[in-house]
């Protein structure tokens, strides 16, 4: 819970003197032993601590999991299995999961804000776009998915110029030779972030040449992610699409 939100619950009568003390006066980390989750980390960010799931015992997940959830009253995990989703749904029923993305979430009611877009290149990017769109959703921002507009089509790409002048930002997740963000970084004046994605035959390296090819690109205003990163992406794209939203531009009609 947030200062403000302490303050206004105050204010309010909702809780007593006694009872915004104590919350004001919990620990910046809650300890629990095998993990010290991060309770302070939305008053000091504005995004509470989001769980990686993969490779984490059920046990440790479904604790950290419950303890977020408790706090916040709301709880998103990346890269979860489905077996991991099951374990946590027998658990909070109202858990809801995209196995494309491998979100795991219960989201609170928000009304989504500003405009981000995000793109891919092909079909196969989807995933990781996915993991972008639905982390800057759950933030609180509204997405536009504009998929499969690739370089070797490119005609599909400028039949969406439009939707792309529309965002506070774009998203756009390539593998191959990565060439989708620096493409539409020449033809928008908004911030482009980068993820490159792990798709590709053997000379791609794995995401790797789609890489080199988004950190030296030619077209100004592109930051790069690390390859398969959409959370990053759908991270900082939140951020530059609030800093919009708190200058009044492109609000969601």
């Amino acid at each position: 819970m947030q200062t403000r939100d302490i303050l206004e619950r105050l204010r309010n009568g909702q809780i007593s003197i006694d009872e915004a003390e104590s919350l004001l006066k919990r620990e910046p980390f809650e300890e629990m032993g095998f993990a010290k989750l991060d309770t302070h980390r939305k008053v000091r960010s504005g995004f509470a601590e989001v769980i990686y799931c993969q490779g984490k015992t059920d046990s440790h997940l479904l604790e950290i999991f419950g303890r977020i959830y408790e706090a916040e009253g709301e709880v998103m995990g990346t890269r979860a299995s489905k077996e991991q989703y099951e374990m946590l749904r027998a658990a909070y029923p109202q858990t809801e999961y995209d196995g494309l993305s491998r979100v795991v979430r219960i989201s609170a009611p928000k009304e989504l804000e500003g405009r981000i877009a995000v793109c891919t290149a092909g079909t196969a990017d989807i995933p990781v776009a996915e993991e972008a769109a639905q982390t800057a959703e759950y933030f609180g921002s509204f997405v536009d998915r504009i998929y499969d507009v690739g370089v070797c089509g490119i005609h599909r790409l400028l039949a969406q110029l439009d939707r792309l002048h529309a965002a506070n930002c774009i998203v756009a997740a390539a593998g191959m030779e990565g060439a989708l963000a620096s493409v539409i970084g020449g033809l928008v004046d908004k911030p482009v972030i980068a993820v490159p994605t792990s798709v590709g035959y053997g000379a791609s390296f794995g995401g790797v040449s789609a890489l080199l090819t988004m950190i030296n690109s030619c077209a100004n205003g592109i930051a790069v992610v690390n390859i398969d990163n959409g959370f990053g992406a759908g991270y900082i794209a939140t951020q530059i699409n609030r800093m919009g939203v708190r200058n009044g531009e492109n609000t969601v009609s």
